[in-house]
């Protein structure tokens, strides 16, 4: 049947139309009551604030391709979707609109300023959604979940109260990790450390009654304020006679202790440590350890309080740091200032420095959690990949801390705890309780914090499937197979995760943990909007595809490493797709006589060249299984890529153009059946990969109404995956192919060396290597003749050139090119020698700058890989070019 087919692929005429198609068909719903064996992945959620970056596209497309391949290869798939509310991120969101309309979120109060969040959810909420279905994600859109959704915030209400009861769940003043800006509590995991050029203040502390002093190093002067002590420890003999004595407080005159404590490190600083109880960690176990009254010297915004005094309250804590050490210089107080790097927490939303800050809080008891998480991992129930992820996941959770979960912001799950105000008691309830269970008393009030976004997050394996109610999908889908993600949440999601499903469904949330790389520029600097250094996956989306963004992605990220990125790189899929056009338009147009009902016995007239081709497809099969199978998806993008574009099209197509145009009807149709027949498997086995243009392909095939019932399934989406076979194997046949074709590209390597234009008649002598090479040259002259586009092809074992006679080896044996009549020698000597001093060049440009040890140093090692490639590749063709005008030499 003859059909249209556009000369060019145009994929904003295609991916919107198929994606279409494919929701509409419900191609994409997981049904239980289908059976087979279940594959299901979790989308990571993102925030409702989000917008597709390249981070997000490499990691859906690696979704994606888990997910399309199980599909075609009969399990009943499910990728759950959903979106995270991200409590502080979306707050902040919100706030800031309110700020452009001159309010606030305290003029609205509390349940008019959730209001305006919710309407901002409706109105930009699924903005990433969209974006992910551009992409061409075959996520299970009917599934659709929310982190606040009602079945959700039932979830986390039912695990705060289990976890409360039990006595893993507690309140209490602990130094936390605080965000001036956010005015809320972070857990230590969003309190990302980054290295800072800061400063080492040396303060002299005067001994009481005495003309000595004690000499502090603080990197926070502007903290002294609230010191409670000055501890040193026990065994550093500089301090001994010192310990129970009491020092000054610069500026503020209190008298404080001098303590002994073992936490004091004596290499650090002076040896001598100000106890600040209120604002870090340590001195506030320090001061647990000595009974000390912490002493909070800051406001939730980060500016001082009273207790600071007069002279700096209402001051910014940095502001204030400036003039404490102002006014120390002036008292002759300050040492010494010594520049002194160090790491600072901020925070992971707005990037403040965090403030260390003694604060009543709920937290997590999470030893006891981690306990069977820790063991999963031991003992290969999960597995991450790369397995270097292994040893980072147990060194956190072998150390782990308890979680402090609660944030004192308004947008996210309230604490159901509430608190009686005429005695007091405290009550947990999911529902709103109408009066104290102790005292009667009708007015109780909730907890005013909401809980970490991350506490409904690390409850998604299974709380997106319905639980805490039991029903038939959570026993059928849970757990889950493989989790896809960046390396950065592994302890905010990943581990929480792990020890949520042991803890609530008493088993794992999946088996493997694939960790992929980081996007960087092509200069080795990760993405960044604020360094304006982004490539906006929107922009090669509407440029150039969305397949061509997805096969470029996965073709240049090794397993678990880092992608360089430049707007270049996506014309590797674009011209990819290109390719896979062109080759199968020709191939429909060289179709319309075809029916594949009339084709018969065809394996046993294939020759050599469909042997090979059939044989390297079936090789593909099993190597792109393996490859996905083991998360290493570049591999098998690499090889289809090799296979479709060398062997396909380079090698077969060229072969078979005699067949399809000559008057042989037989083998016609047994040409035009191979053909056929590995272009639908190679879209198959491409189809995870670039959806949109398989599928295209696909429906253009099935339109020809080509009788084959390879084509039956009306989306290649759920067409069988194609199987290796074993007894397909033809390694032997390959193997005198790649000989053949070896031949021919030694001869056309002859032809390149001495310039020689494909219009010019040129002779070739093959000379076999030994019988069963003789064997196949006889046997594959006509054909090698007509690709090498040859004058004469002769085969003879005993040749022995008689004149200028330049030769290649090859796998099958010689080739040689006799040049009689071909060239003048001088004129050819010329050119070589024009053609040396460039490649000279080449090389000594790049072998200086691969010795410069700056741009060693410096250069991503993707770069300096490529400039070795360089490197190679000019001493190649300069070893080539010395051994050319040699032999014309000798001649």
């Amino acid at each position: 049947m003859s059909v249209e087919i556009p000369k060019v692929y145009d994929p904003h005429q295609v991916e919107d139309k198929l994606y279409k198609f494919w929701t509409r068909k419900k191609y994409f719903h997981a049904v239980r009551k289908n059976g087979g064996e279940p594959y299901v992945i979790m989308i990571p959620p993102p925030n409702i604030t989000g917008i597709l970056h390249m981070g997000h596209a490499l990691n859906n497309a690696i979704q994606d391709i888990l997910i399309r391949w199980k599909r075609m290869d009969g399990h009943n798939t499910l990728w759950m979707p959903g979106t995270d509310h991200a409590g502080i991120a979306t707050q902040n969101v919100v706030e800031r609109k309110l700020m452009s309309e001159g309010l606030t979120k305290r003029e609205l109060g509390r349940d008019l300023f959730l209001e305006e969040v919710w309407k901002w959810r409706e109105k930009y909420g699924n903005t990433i959604v969209s974006q992910l279905k551009l992409l061409g994600s075959s996520l299970d859109w009917d599934r659709m979940r929310f982190t606040m959704d009602d079945g959700l915030s039932k979830a986390v209400q039912q695990v705060f109260l289990s976890l409360y009861r039990d006595g893993l769940i507690y309140r209490g003043n602990y130094i936390i990790n605080w965000c001036p800006r956010c005015q809320t509590a972070l857990s230590d995991e969003e309190a990302e450390h980054m290295e800072l050029e800061g400063n080492l203040f040396y303060v002299r502390y005067h001994i009481e009654e005495s003309s000595d002093y004690l000499v502090v190093a603080t990197t926070r002067p502007e903290t002294l304020l609230g010191d409670v002590a000055i501890a040193v420890n026990q065994k550093d003999e500089r301090y001994k006679k010192w310990i129970g004595k009491n020092v000054v407080v610069p500026i503020t005159n209190r008298k404080i202790p001098i303590i002994a404590d073992h936490m004091v490190d004596p290499e650090f600083g002076t040896g001598a440590l100000k106890v600040t109880p209120a604002h870090d960690p340590v001195d506030f176990q320090i001061a647990q350890n000595h009974d000390l009254k912490p002493l909070n010297v800051m406001n939730d915004d980060g500016t001082m309080n009273e207790e600071a005094g007069e002279i700096y309250q209402g001051m910014d804590r940095f502001e204030c740091r400036e003039a404490i050490v102002i006014d120390l210089r002036d008292r002759k107080l300050l040492e010494k200032v010594e520049a002194h790097p160090h790491s600072v927490g901020h925070c992971y939303r707005c990037r403040t420095v965090v403030e260390p800050r003694l604060s009543k809080q709920w937290f997590v008891k999470m030893k006891p959690l981690a306990a069977p998480a820790i063991e999963a991992v031991k003992n290969g129930e999960i597995n991450f990949y790369p397995k270097r992820w292994t040893k980072v996941y147990l060194d956190w959770m072998e150390n782990i801390r308890d979680w402090c979960i609660s944030r004192q912001i308004w947008w996210g799950h309230r604490i159901p705890i509430w608190y009686c105000e005429d005695c007091e008691f405290v009550v947990d309830s999911v529902e709103d309780p109408k009066v104290c269970p102790k005292c009667q008393w009708p007015k109780l009030i909730q907890d005013e914090d909401v809980l970490d976004t991350w506490f409904s997050s690390w409850l998604w394996p299974f709380s997106t499937l319905g639980w805490p109610d039991k029903n038939k999908d959570l026993d059928f889908y849970y757990p889950s197979n493989t989790l896809t993600t960046a390396q950065e949440i592994i302890f905010f999601w990943v581990a929480r995760m792990i020890m949520g499903g042991y803890r609530f469904m008493g088993k794992k949330p999946f088996s493997d943990v694939y960790i992929h790389g980081t996007v960087r520029d092509d200069s080795g600097t990760k993405m960044s909007k604020s360094l304006g250094n982004i490539i906006d996956p929107q922009d090669i989306i509407k440029d150039f595809g969305a397949d061509a963004l997805r096969f470029s992605l996965i073709v240049i990220t090794a397993q678990g490493q880092d992608v360089y990125l430049s707007p270049s790189k996506f014309e590797i899929g674009r011209n990819f797709a290109n390719k896979l056009w062109n080759a199968s338009r020709f191939l429909m147009m060289n179709l319309q006589d075809y029916d594949g009902s009339k084709v018969k016995d065809i394996e046993s007239r294939y020759s050599l060249d469909d042997t090979y081709i059939v044989g390297k497809l079936n090789i593909l099969k099993k190597d792109v299984e393996q490859y996905f199978g083991s998360y290493r998806f570049n591999d098998a993008a690499r090889e289809i890529y090799d296979f479709f574009w060398h062997h396909y099209c380079d090698r077969y197509i060229e072969v078979a153009k005699p067949s399809l145009l000559g008057n042989d009807e037989e083998e016609k149709q047994k040409t035009q059946h191979v053909l056929l027949h590995v272009l639908i498997n190679t879209m198959k086995l491409l189809h995870p990969i670039m959806p949109f243009i398989t599928e295209e392909i696909w429906q253009s095939l099935r339109k020809m109404n080509l009788n084959l019932k390879e084509l039956e399934e009306e989306s290649i989406m759920i067409a069988a995956w194609p199987k290796y076979e074993e007894k397909k194997d033809s390694q032997k046949d390959i193997d005198l192919a790649e000989s053949k074709f070896d031949v021919i590209k030694t001869a056309r390597n002859l032809r390149l060396e001495y310039d020689l234009a494909n219009s010019k008649e040129v002779s070739f002598v093959l000379k076999p290597s030994n019988d069963k090479e003789l064997s196949l040259l006889n046997q594959e002259r006509d054909s090698i003749l007509r690709l090498l586009r040859a004058s004469d092809l002769t085969v003879d074992k005993d040749f022995v050139p008689s004149g200028p006679t330049p030769s290649g080896v090859s796998q099958a044996g010689l080739v040689y090119m006799p040049l009689d009549g071909l060239i003048d020698i001088d004129v050819e000597k010329k050119r070589l020698n024009s053609k040396l001093e460039q490649v000279q060049s080449d090389l000594d440009r790049v072998d200086k700058k691969l010795s410069n040890k700056g741009f060693l140093a410096k250069a991503p090692v993707d770069v300096v890989a490529k400039e070795k490639e360089k490197q190679a590749e000019f001493q190649e063709k300069l070893e080539k070019l010395k051994n050319n005008l040699s032999f014309l030499s000798k001649n």
